[in-house]
């Protein structure tokens, strides 16, 4: 028993490493809850704005690269005030940051593009 306990570490162990290392250089990421296969999703898409979001933007002194590269990733998604089976654009209410939310952000996220529509300040 303790023989065949060997041979199986001796080809599990390394069958790891060599999986870790592929699919970490690769950049893939394990995102099986709903909250981050639809932020992950929504980073992939083109995004666009409405008029009434740039507004908000520039009120909260917010620039489109704070948005994308952390207010997104780190927020989370609100999915009772969501509408995530509308058709053909589902909306999202995405709350930032994830305690304490001070931001409220409302969107649609569609086949080729996100398009933001609203921004609120919570606090």
């Amino acid at each position: 028993m303790l023989k065949k306990l060997k041979f199986y570490l001796i080809g599990f162990v390394p069958g790891l490493i060599i999986v870790f290392f592929i699919l970490n250089q690769k950049g893939t990421s394990c995102s099986y809850f709903p909250n981050d296969r639809v932020i992950a999703e929504t980073l992939t898409k083109d995004f666009s704005y409405s008029e009434q979001f740039k507004r908000e933007l520039e009120a909260n002194k917010i620039s489109e690269k704070e948005l994308k590269d952390n207010i997104i990733p780190n927020g989370t998604i609100n999915f009772d005030k969501s509408n995530a089976q509308k058709k053909p654009c589902p909306e999202y209410i995405l709350n930032y940051p994830k305690n304490n939310p001070t931001y409220e952000i409302h969107y649609s996220k569609c086949k080729d593009k996100a398009e933001f529509l609203d921004l609120k300040k919570i606090k």
